[in-house]
């Protein structure tokens, strides 16, 4: 069986698009998202609304729970945020329809799987500690050791750092999927992990990256109120401090 892992589409439609039709010629069998179906990107909306159509299942990123954050709450949960940040918040909060909403509220903060190959699979956005925690390439066993607890999945899949990898520690398949909509390493290409799984054997994944037409998202990008230097991020695969 070939999974495939997505995290931090961000808004980002055309992306997501590219990457589902290239997990399906690959032919993976199935697909997990790791949050962050929202922000920065022009289309929110949209990504809510295929993840839904194709039956995807996903956890909630730290910034969708933002999102849920302001619609529940109002104003007052953006209230401490950098001006530029609170627009781009405010922004997606109004471009995603009432079944969106509805639809990034409830979603779970982990998702734990048996796969039919007999793995145990753990699913959270930034790690087992929380949403906005981060595992990153130099993880250590100790480092891990901290952030799973009494956990031992086969399989850790997070996000949240849009720095892809793929590492085995303490004997456990360590997956960060990277960005599949907003890269911020300084490639633009999207990335995404597949795992091969299969009963009796040693777990192999790998990242995948591949070119999409940036131009799409950079013409609805101009079409909004969204800060324009957000443009220049999704072409150029940075996250420049013009939002601090």
């Amino acid at each position: 069986m070939l999974i495939a892992f997505i995290s931090d589409v961000h808004g980002n439609l055309p992306a997501l698009e590219a990457v589902l039709a290239d997990v399906e010629k690959r032919g993976a069998e199935m697909v997990f998202c790791a949050g962050d179906l929202t922000g920065y990107g022009p289309l929110p909306d949209g990504v809510c609304k295929l993840l839904q159509k194709r039956r995807i299942p996903a956890v909630a990123g730290n910034y969708d729970r933002k999102v849920t954050a302001v619609s529940q709450k109002g104003l007052a949960a953006a209230r401490d945020m950098k001006e530029k940040k609170r627009k781009i918040l405010l922004w997606t909060v109004e471009n995603l329809s009432p079944q969106a909403h509805h639809y990034l509220s409830r979603l779970p903060e982990k998702l734990e799987e048996k796969l039919s190959s007999g793995q145990e699979l753990l699913i959270v956005h930034g790690s087992p500690v929380s949403l906005d925690d981060a595992v990153y390439p130099s993880i250590t066993g100790a480092g891990l050791a901290a952030k799973m607890g009494d956990r031992r999945p086969d399989i850790l899949v997070c996000g949240h750092t849009h720095i892809p990898f793929v590492k085995r520690v303490n004997g456990i398949l360590v997956i960060n999927c990277g960005s599949a909509g907003h890269p911020v390493d300084g490639d633009p290409r999207p990335s995404y992990a597949l795992v091969r799984l299969e009963r009796g054997s040693v777990l192999r994944g790998r990242i995948i990256r591949f070119a999409y037409d940036w131009n799409m998202t950079a013409a609805v990008l101009e079409k909004t109120t969204l800060p324009k230097g957000l443009k220049k991020d999704f072409v150029r695969g940075t996250k420049r401090r013009f939002l601090v």
